[in-house]
This record gives C-alpha cells, sequence and structure tokens, in this order.
C-alpha cells in the first residue's frame, strides 16, 4: 500500500549545500545497551535483530549504500564480525559521541544524504523509508531535514526513520558543543530552525501508542511473535498494524514498558 499522509516544513533559509544522488542508510549498531545488552544480536526467527534491520533498510530503493556504524570498544568485535560475515560495510567511531560517529561514517561513504536508522527496530519499513527520501529531495522544498517523529510521533515507536543532508550534518558536527546532544545525533539540527529547513512527516491516523522498539525482554517477545506470524520478513507497517488489531493482547506483551522520552 503507498504511503498516504502529509509532510510539513519548519524554518526558512535555503539548503546549505545542493543535494547530489549518494543516499547512504547509516545504521547505529551497538552492544553496550543500557536496558537489554547485547540486543542488536538476539534471535529473531533465526537471525540476529541487527540482521533484520539491514536486509529491510536495505530493500529501499533510494539507498545508494548501506553501513552499519558500530564502536570501537571491544565488545563491539561481534557486531564487525557479523558485518563481515555478510559483507556489509561498517565504520567504528564512538561510543559516546555518536554524532562524531554518523558524520565519520557518512564521510568515509561519501554520502550527500544520510538516513539514520537504529538497530534497535527490527520493524523498520523500506516503503516508509523511501517516502521519507522522496520528502526530502522534493527539489520545491530544499530540506536540511526531514524525519517522521518531528511534531510528535504519530507512526508506531519503532518506524523511526531521519534523513539529513551531508552539510546539516557537517555543521552540526562542527558546532554542537552539548555532549548529550551528540549522544543523539540530531538535535542541534532539531533544536535549530531558524538555521535549517525541518520537514515533518505525518501519518493520518496515529499509530504512536504502538510500540515496536526493542528496549526490553517483552519488546522483544512481540516482535518475535509477528516474525513467527508471517513466516518471512516481506511484510510492510500496515501489515503487522491490522495484525496487531486483530490481536489486541499482543499489543498488551509491552504495554507496561516505561518508555524514555523522546529527546525535545
Amino acid at each position: 500500500m503507498p504511503f498516504q499522509g502529509r509532510s510539513t516544513a519548519m524554518g526558512s533559509r535555503a539548503r546549505l549545500k545542493p543535494v547530489k544522488s549518494n543516499v547512504v542508510a547509516v545504521i547505529q549498531a551497538r552492544t553496550g545497551s543500557r536496558r537489554l545488552p547485547g540486543k542488536v544480536l538476539m534471535d529473531i526467527s533465526g537471525k540476529p535483530m541487527l540482521s533484520r534491520v539491514v536486509e529491510r533498510t536495505r530493500r529501499a530503493r533510494l539507498l545508494k549504500d548501506m553501513v552499519v556504524a558500530t564502536t570501537t570498544e571491544v565488545t563491539d568485535d561481534l557486531i564487525v564480525g557479523l558485518c563481515q560475515a555478510n559483507g556489509w560495510s561498517f565504520f567504528r567511531g564512538s561510543e559516546v559521541d555518536v554524532l562524531d560517529r554518523y558524520y565519520r561514517a557518512a564521510q568515509a561513504h561519501q554520502a550527500d544524504v544520510v538516513v539514520r536508522i537504529t538497530s534497535d527496530c527490527p520493524l523498520v519499513d523500506p516503503g516508509l523509508v523511501d517516502a521519507v527520501i522522496e520528502v526530502f529531495l522534493d527539489p520545491r522544498e530544499n530540506f536540511d531535514y526531514v524525519t517522521n517523529t518531528l511534531e510528535g510521533r504519530s507512526f508506531p515507536r519503532g518506524l523511526d526513520v531521519e534523513v539529513i543532508g551531508f552539510s546539516a550534518l557537517q555543521r552540526a558536527w562542527e558546532d554542537d558543543k552539548n555532549p548529550a546532544w551528540r549522544e543523539h545525533v540530531t538535535q542541534y539540527i532539531r533544536r535549530h530552525p531558524e538555521l535549517f529547513r525541518l520537514g515533518a512527516m505525518k501519518n493520518p491516523e496515529d499509530y504512536s501508542m504502538m510500540r515496536w522498539t526493542v528496549d526490553t525482554l517483552d519488546d522483544l517477545e512481540l516482535v518475535r511473535r509477528i516474525y513467527a506470524h508471517f513466516g518471512n520478513d516481506l511484510f510492510s507497517w500496515r501489515d503487522v498494524v491490522l495484525v496487531l488489531e486483530k490481536h489486541p493482547e499482543w499489543q498488551a506483551i509491552n504495554r507496561n514498558i516505561r518508555q524514555e522520552p523522546d529527546p525535545a
């Protein structure tokens, strides 16, 4: 089913630099999760969660390249090993300065446009990734940054997509002096609409109450049940919505998980 939604724009300045065509997905991944250590390597229907994220992301047709951005910590040698075994590009950088990791990974892959994906979202939807990229690339808008999480959520948590022009990413990398913001990569951009032209993609129906990200074992159980139901990973996010509407008891599995608040 094609995406049905709308986009809005904030900020009035022109793009910092013209966008070219090298759209690169950068998937951040580390084993040192605070809430569920090692989750990115936990099994989902026979494959590590990171494999599910990579395989679904790379089906987005507008991507030219993809890289897994992990850390230089010894514990993340396991992630590097998984990348090498599957022939995925990878980059190793700072564990805490994730903005620096993104910038250097994008620079190494000569990205003109960076698509930020996190490795705890095994239901990431390639069609939605393409939809956000398409909004970003609209020549009538000259966006520096587009996401489906700005101005409040309307998609299920776990379908987050951020698309950033490399010039905007570089400016944030140069100017952002707040370590807490740098950990979340795009905070400087999101908090400065006077410097960057921001775009927000909204879904007509509000599904923000659905939680599909993996931070706990309950989250993992829900995702495993979804994959087992389909028996493959070719389903869309709308397919998942339909299944969960038929099985409200599945949604109850992780309903009581305390969600850490989104960065402002």
